[in-house]
């Protein structure tokens, strides 16, 4: 009889390019025999180099870099920037145009949702309710290619409100398509929910527990999944969320099955503020009356002289806002999405830091997988969807300690923290260039043993000088 070998520990490089990731993602496993001990993700391997593009752009230029960050979820980034500036700038949005964003920005959660739960699906065996959701996106993505003119990259959500008015004739198309939809969401949650196979391959598979989310910084449904009730839309409300009557559903159990029947759920509850938007939305004007910030209408430009040199000076130059710092996030489909931005004074952002939800989320995957099958990978990766370009790899801190911080955001206890800190303080300047550190802050309780203290509003804004 031939004598067994005692298995050894080995190290299984999964990656660069895998087809569970929308970029390049490598993973380093080690493994004993076919269970995970350890995962190492490597995701410096893609960098578009966004934040230091949008630098060198105007405001109003750097807006389409934020399209671009995630494919599914354009709006959303739009949306963060522009609370962004329109921080900075101080401006007022329309009421109309708040109830539009909050319109596309659901309309943008259903399209997020459809195809992370659907390619979650298929990557576990399961074909057919990936064909469904497709039809229906496509239905969805009539409605950008209406609004915009573009399918997915709209750069319609602007600083100031929105590029333009809803074209004649959508809310009552929207209308139609919302009564249609609540069916086609049962018809696909029938085809899975109670699925023996997908219960068999989701059920107590990367389970995370609310401390341990809370630690590694976890956002929106991987948050939610764990039993922590944190949305932005209620934590810290923006535009018209205060307004609208909608539910936070919140897991359990905090594994991969809690994830998606969470996705499945906040479905319906989109789908219920779309109904809400479509019937409360008032009439009026769609871009905030300051000729600095938003550019005059087109029948303007055929009656007005100044309109027409206004507007030529605002697409050609842009526009200067204060100098000031401020933090502005939205409950994006993927989690918290954060942006901090900088200006001088000038035309162009001095700084511009983006905290995307993916980054802190992969972090957690070593947790999630240990102890599991390597075949688990495709449904662990799967639910988060992580795209490695959208990601910034430079949380921002003071090169030295003795600095107080210009911008610091602490809206909760045990939540990632965001420094962003001068050395040195000028006559209304942001500090000379070497200044500033890129080391990266680790969330939690880690955060507040390094000396990091709450306080601090939603929206830091402050001078220096």
């Amino acid at each position: 009889m031939a004598k067994l070998k005692p298995m050894t520990n080995f190290a299984l490089n999964l990656g660069p390019q895998h087809p569970a990731a929308h970029g390049v993602l490598r993973l380093v496993l080690n493994m004993a025999g076919e269970v995970v001990e350890r995962a190492e993700p490597q995701i410096g391997l893609l960098h578009r180099g966004t934040e230091k593009l949008v630098e060198y752009k105007t405001y109003l230029q750097a807006l389409p870099y934020f399209d671009r960050l995630d494919h599914v979820s354009m709006m959303a980034q739009e949306h963060a920037y522009s609370l962004a500036v329109e921080t900075l700038a101080d401006a007022v949005v329309p009421a109309r145009a708040r109830y539009i964003r909050v319109l596309f920005a659901e309309l943008t959660r259903l399209l997020n949702h459809l195809l992370a739960l659907t390619t979650h699906a298929m990557d576990v065996g399961a074909v057919t309710p990936f064909l469904w959701a497709f039809e229906e996106r496509e239905r969805l993505i009539e409605f950008y290619e209406r609004l915009s003119g573009a399918r997915m990259h709209a750069s319609y959500i602007r600083p100031g409100g929105v590029g333009h008015d809803l074209p004649s004739g959508i809310c009552e198309d929207l209308g139609v398509l919302t009564k249609q939809f609540a069916s086609r969401t049962d018809g696909l949650e029938e085809m899975l929910t109670h699925n023996r196979i997908w219960k068999q391959r989701l059920v107590d598979i990367g389970t995370v527990h609310g401390e341990q989310a809370l630690d590694w910084g976890f956002t929106g449904v991987l948050l939610r999944g764990s039993g922590v009730c944190w949305d932005l839309r209620k934590a810290a409300p923006y535009d018209v969320y205060d307004l609208l009557d909608f539910d936070v559903p919140v897991g359990t159990r905090g594994d991969c099955y809690d994830r998606y029947r969470l996705r499945v759920e906040e479905m319906r509850q989109s789908h219920r503020i779309i109904v809400e938007c479509l019937h409360e939305m008032p009439v009026g004007i769609t871009r905030a009356d300051a000729r600095k910030l938003c550019p005059p209408s087109r029948a303007e430009l055929k009656q007005s002289m100044e309109s027409l040199i206004h507007h030529f000076q605002l697409y050609a130059e842009g526009y200067a806002v204060p100098a000031s710092s401020t933090y502005a996030a939205v409950e994006a489909p993927k989690g918290e999405l954060g942006l901090v931005l900088v200006s001088s004074g000038s035309n162009r952002p001095y700084r511009c830091a983006i905290r995307a939800p993916g980054f802190a989320h992969l972090q957690g995957l070593d947790i999630m997988s240990k102890h599991h099958a390597r075949t688990v990978h495709g449904p662990l990766c799967a639910p988060q969807k992580p795209l490695i370009g959208s990601w910034a790899f430079r949380p921002i801190l003071p090169l030295h300690g003795e600095a107080d911080p210009a911008v610091f955001i602490d809206r909760r206890a045990n939540r990632a923290r965001w420094v962003l800190a001068p050395t040195e303080y000028g006559d209304a300047r942001p500090p000379a260039s070497g200044a500033w550190s890129t080391r990266p802050v680790h969330s939690g309780r880690a955060g507040r043993a390094r000396g990091v203290h709450a306080g601090e509003s939603r929206m830091a804004d402050r001078r220096w000088g």
